[in-house]
């Protein structure tokens, strides 16, 4: 599933391009608030993982174990909610913001460390800041929190860069779609949270 292929110009291999529908089929689920979402995230995720650890995006890489972890979560929190009643669209107060960007913070620092010191990848700071930010993005997800389409639309624009500068043209193409994509969830999320309101 390694071997190199070309598709529209692009050198890819099988497994980016499955990685890449299995991703597209997630957020577009995500965007009507289908629980089955979440199955798409964790077979994404899975194949994910070893198309950034090809690349040595090791941050990118063992974030997608987390993000399998966390989809059993959110996809338990989307079916469960909150006890008896079933998890709706809100919004995030200050407090909430706060703690996230103190989260995305503490993780960047910690993950940027250690991928200086225990890897041999080349762009520490980057996979770091957008590992901490997704991991902070897929938790609020998961929460239905309209802030995290917010989350994401920041962290797929700096990925297109940091996808092409590691010449996976394919994911950055993703994640281009990705920014599309969260902007029309953010539009969606942000009109069922004010009639939840």
């Amino acid at each position: 599933m390694n071997e190199s292929l070309a598709v529209l110009g692009f050198s890819t291999t099988p497994l980016e391009l499955i990685s890449f529908a299995l991703a597209v089929t997630t957020v577009l689920l995500n965007i009507r608030q289908n629980h089955w979402a979440w199955l798409f995230s964790i077979a994404s995720s899975a194949t994910y993982a070893v198309v950034f650890f090809d690349a040595r995006l090791y941050g990118d890489s063992g974030l997608q174990l987390v993000f399998i972890a966390a989809s059993v979560w959110g996809w338990w929190q989307w079916l469960r909610g909150a006890g008896e009643t079933r998890l709706r669209v809100t919004r995030l107060t200050r407090g909430g913001w706060a703690w996230t960007l103190a989260g995305w913070g503490a993780a960047y620092f910690a993950l940027s460390w250690f991928l200086k010191t225990y890897t041999n990848t080349d762009v520490p700071h980057a996979d770091a800041f957008l590992t901490a930010g997704s991991l902070a993005g897929q938790l609020l997800l998961a929460r239905k929190k309209v802030e995290n389409w917010h989350v994401w639309l920041a962290v797929d624009v700096l990925y297109v860069g940091l996808y092409l500068y590691k010449d996976l043209h394919v994911t950055a193409v993703l994640y281009a779609v990705f920014v599309v994509l969260a902007a029309r969830g953010l539009q969606s999320w942000s009109k069922l949270a004010k009639v939840a309101a």
